[in-house]
């Protein structure tokens, strides 16, 4: 049987204990269907990543393997493959239902793979998938805003933690749709980090924000997009949004939430969960495909740019824990990137 080193988790640990990761050797699958094999050159962590390793009464039989934003090269198609062939260059971030990344190949369904931009290596693309799906679903599909720059003039968008890993590309896609971009942070470094990625303006998350809004010009925003804390920040939000405006979500609530305080104003509130596609196998799974080949044009035309800002190599337990660490540490600017298992 053909094997493959990855990563994987048998027992759910803190991160600072040497098992909360292991190095492990797998079966190599094969691709049937509408999947693609992937060898994988470059992985990215995110939070969803952290959130399933988290402690907890679990142990696996045999190796979990997390991690949700892939760039490789095709290797195999399965029978029903129509849009990539082998030496594909691709970018993805696969589906949560299924084994993660963080192995020397991958299955993914082709519906929701792109091409990789041309213009960047695999671990610069590698930070870029999970993120800007979920960063363009929530500003284009889930709060319903058009591309069309001239319809969004005057419109304002709130982007609370615009220096995270979501923020980081969501202040590039709402201020390449015209809007005027308004990104929370708390230190300097963050500010000039969102400011760099196209926020208009910077506000402190920690403090309330119509003050600081009004301050800066405006007594309340069209939309807000919350990537941090949905039930500390949702007064503040409730009372920041316009009158009929929209707030979407990615961050699941510790607290319940009181929906009507939006009730006078009409205003909608809406989640965003990049997965929900890929978990249902929904009629319009393939939209993900298509939003990351836009991505990648957008990329390679200089109109986004990545949002890598460390990168580890090589890709194994030892270095995967340190980023699991630095995530969960809470003041990760943009996206940590890992490249090339050992040989």
């Amino acid at each position: 049987m053909n094997t493959m080193k990855a990563v994987g988790v048998t027992h759910y640990l803190p991160i600072d204990q040497a098992d909360s990761l292991l190095d492990v050797e797998i079966p190599r699958p094969s691709a049937s269907g509408h999947d693609l094999l992937v060898q994988v050159q470059a992985i990215s962590v995110n939070p969803v990543d952290t959130k399933i390793r988290a402690p907890k009464d679990q142990v696996e039989e045999n190796p979990r393997i997390l991690g949700w934003d892939v760039a490789g090269i095709v290797v195999e198609v399965g029978n029903q493959v129509t849009h990539f062939q082998v030496g594909d260059e691709v970018f993805y971030a696969g589906s949560v239902a299924r084994a993660g990344g963080n192995s020397e190949y991958h299955l993914v369904d082709e519906r929701i793979v792109g091409h990789k931009p041309k213009s960047l290596d695999f671990a610069a693309a590698a930070a870029l998938p999970l993120t800007a799906l979920t960063a363009w679903e929530a500003i284009h599909e889930r709060l319903g805003i058009s591309e069309d720059t001239v319809s969004n003039s005057g419109k304002t968008i709130l982007i609370i933690n615009a220096a995270g890993g979501v923020g980081s590309i969501a202040t590039q896609i709402a201020h390449l749709a015209g809007l005027t971009v308004i990104g929370t942070a708390s230190r300097p470094e963050t500010s000039d980090w969102a400011k760099a990625h196209g926020a208009d303006h910077v506000i402190n998350h920690h403090d309330t924000f119509v003050p600081q809004l009004k301050k800066i010009g405006f007594s309340d925003v069209h939309y807000i997009l919350c990537l941090n804390h949905t039930d500390q920040h949702w007064q503040h939000m409730a009372d920041a949004i316009a009158p009929q405006g929209k707030i979407c979500s990615i961050v699941e609530t510790e607290q319940p939430i009181d929906l009507e305080a939006l009730k006078n104003k009409s205003a909608t509130f809406v989640w965003e969960f990049m997965f929900t596609r890929s978990m249902y196998e929904t009629d319009d799974m393939s939209e993900q495909g298509i939003i990351l080949n836009r991505i990648a044009t957008h990329i390679d035309e200089g109109k986004l740019r990545t949002t890598e800002t460390k990168r580890l190599r090589p890709i194994n337990a030892t270095q995967l824990r340190e980023a699991h660490r630095l995530l969960e540490a809470g003041d990760m600017i943009g996206k940590l990137v890992l490249e090339d298992f050992e040989s």
